[in-house]
């Protein structure tokens, strides 16, 4: 009896160990797969930062230094150099990282922080810096983006430090509320000027996260005016 049950129960067994198997390939091709896309996006991404680090706005004045997310790489734009920091006034380089926020895991491109980003950005100075995101910081805990910011003002030193929150981006609903919030009291905790973009009526890109090339232009116009007060109050010999 025992012997016939054991005869019974293998082939029953031997199903189970194949559906079994079988489903694990498919998770592992499902997991190297994702892998593999995440990487070539973060890719993709790297090489944008790169090109728009390397066009930099000639002018007169103090030096700005932008650090942000796909809005100062100009993602989707037809012309990633006409992305919103175009529209400040004297020098200005961008370093931007698409996907990248305040808190260390906003991205899942690695190291892409906008603190971890900051030394380099800032090698060859700066009079002004100026950090715009918080749009990928919409699922980051209170907690996750204060460790960020906090990390973000050490890295830019005595600098001083405009910071310009996340836009009311569709897709993000009251997450840019939340967001916002957080990153204006962080501001004022540690002596930085803030920007709240929540009020500000921007046209987006069908993916409800993006601006159109209007709206770039008419965010960095909103910043801009922010740069002027705050070189004019800051930044010595900023006039």
């Amino acid at each position: 009896m025992v012997i016939r049950g054991i005869a019974v129960r293998t082939p029953l067994l031997a199903t189970l160990v194949v559906v079994l198997l079988a489903a694990l390939a498919v998770t592992f091709q499902l997991t190297v797969g994702a892998q593999g896309a995440g990487a070539e996006r973060c890719e993709r991404f790297a090489q944008a930062s790169s090109a728009r680090a390397e066009r930099d706005t000639s002018g007169e004045g103090p030096r700005v230094v932008v650090i942000g997310d796909s809005y100062s790489v100009g993602l989707r734009l037809d012309h990633p150099d006409r992305s919103w920091p175009s529209r400040l006034a004297g020098p200005v380089h961008v370093a931007g990282f698409s996907g990248s926020g305040f808190s260390a895991r906003a991205s899942a491109c690695g190291r892409v922080s906008f603190a971890d980003r900051g030394p380099r950005a800032l090698t060859r100075g700066a009079d002004l810096v100026v950090v715009q995101g918080g749009l990928n910081d919409h699922d980051r805990t209170a907690a996750e983006i204060g460790a960020g910011f906090r990390a973000l003002v050490r890295a830019v030193g005595d600098r001083p430090l405009l910071v310009v929150g996340p836009p009311p981006a569709p897709v993000r609903g009251d997450d840019v509320d939340r967001v916002d919030a957080v990153l204006a009291r962080l501001a004022a905790r540690h002596g930085a000027t803030y920007l709240s973009m929540v009020e500000a009526d921007l046209p987006y890109l069908d993916d409800g996260l993006h601006l159109t090339s209007a709206g770039h232009r008419e965010f960095g116009d909103l910043v801009n005016e922010s740069v002027l007060q705050v070189i004019e109050v800051q930044v010595p010999d900023g006039s």
